[in-house]
């Protein structure tokens, strides 16, 4: 996750595969939220300001040795002053970051939520040093503090927050899990799926990542059966709807995908991305009488969305 400037947090869908819960992303965000109210992207001029000050002056020393006849030394004042450079712009950053993980914490306990998802990210990191190898006696040469150090700072602060051991909340989480469930439907292979989601996983998230992957491994009766036992548990959850007309649409089928599409679309007409699905299902029947209802949808779907290469090109076909 990262911020670039205004008040954006952006943020990898590898965050959401590697975090093992909502309050680990949590956690990030609100790191990625100290960086935005802390001004910190506006004020990297600041560091970048004082490194070029040392360099300039190494620069100015250098050549004067050299001036006087002395290369060897002249070629040591440069590469001193650089490697000086680069030490003060670093340490600039990892004050930043520090200054990012400590905002966040106090985010978190005005919210009412709990650091210790932010911990457990954390250490996640560590691991990942760990097992790269990556040095740990100190950060001398790094852009950010080692998690180790991240790590007791923050253990000192969260466990004294009244938000604690407040626990996640349910509706939330669940959301959360879908989300990573329908990521790992739809993005990984079907293999890695199945050995994440195994089908003795009876879970809603479970179920959600098997019946795309079944689809996509040419499965057709498993990956219906997942499906409709999701719509069967939760006949008004637009996606699950949405999933279920995809993999009609996907199957040959656009005439049976678009009375799910179209409740759908009528249960979350905020989301662009189904709009779009039901507009081509619509085209895929071939049929003239839903051209006209293709072309309404299809234009609400750029008009929320104009980015959508997907949605603009179904529109040209209509």
């Amino acid at each position: 996750a990262f911020v670039a400037g205004g008040q954006i947090v952006y943020i990898h869908s590898g965050l959401i595969t590697a975090a093992d819960n909502a309050n680990e992303v949590q956690g990030v965000i609100a790191h990625e939220l100290g960086h935005i109210t802390g001004g910190h992207v506006i004020r990297m001029n600041e560091g970048v300001k004082a490194a070029t000050g040392i360099m300039l002056l190494s620069l100015l020393l250098g050549a004067a040795a050299m001036a006087a006849g002395s290369g060897d030394a002249g070629m040591g004042i440069l590469a001193a002053g650089q490697q000086a450079a680069m030490g003060k712009f670093l340490a600039f950053s990892r004050v930043q970051e520090s200054s990012a993980d400590l905002a966040g914490a106090g985010f978190l306990e005005k919210a009412g939520i709990s650091g210790k998802g932010s911990l457990s990210f954390f250490k996640k990191l560590q691991n990942q040093e760990f097992r790269l190898a990556i040095p740990q006696e100190d950060s001398y040469a790094r852009t950010h503090p080692l998690s180790g150090e991240r790590i007791a700072v923050l253990e000192g602060i969260y466990p004294k927050s009244p938000a604690w051991n407040t626990r996640i909340d349910p509706k939330l989480e669940e959301k959360f899990q879908l989300v990573k469930a329908k990521l790992a439907g739809f993005v990984d292979d079907p293999r890695q799926t199945m050995v994440k989601y195994p089908e003795r996983d009876h879970s809603l998230a479970a179920r959600y990542a098997r019946a795309y992957a079944w689809h996509k491994s040419a499965y057709p009766v498993k990956a219906n059966e997942e499906v409709e036992s999701l719509v069967r548990e939760r006949p008004d959850n637009p996606f699950f709807l949405e999933l279920k007309g995809q993999i009609l649409l996907e199957s040959g089928k656009p005439n049976e995908a678009l009375e799910s599409l179209r409740r759908a679309v009528a249960l979350a007409p905020n989301q662009p991305l189904i709009a779009s699905l039901l507009g081509h299902a619509l085209i895929a029947t071939e049929d003239e009488n839903n051209f006209a209802e293709a072309k309404k949808v299809l234009r609400a779907a750029v008009g929320r969305d104009n980015s959508n290469p997907f949605a603009w090109y179904q529109l040209g076909i209509v």
